[in-house]
């Protein structure tokens, strides 16, 4: 008899679990959502706005996002063959 619930308590927890994980996930951008809105109340200029918007990894319509990855090794190379000229 056990083994015709194991399957249903089985999805049943997994289902659950789900749930509080998303619900969880859902509070924290409501946290933040509400920190955002905060900051654009508080906010003083357009361009203060922007700066914030570029913090945070977004970019205007029509721009491109290019991502550059390597600058500190990029830096450090070229720091050691200046300094010795």
């Amino acid at each position: 008899m056990a083994v015709l619930y194991y399957k249903p308590a089985r999805t049943y927890l997994h289902t659950r679990h789900t749930v509080e994980a998303r619900a969880a996930e859902v509070r924290t951008l409501r946290r933040q959502h509400e920190h955002l809105q905060r900051l654009v109340a508080a906010s003083t200029s357009d361009a203060e706005l922007a700066r914030e918007a570029r913090r945070l990894g977004l970019v205007k319509p029509g721009e491109r996002l290019f991502i550059v990855k390597g600058i500190n090794r990029w830096l450090k190379l070229h720091a050691s063959v200046d300094g010795g000229e």
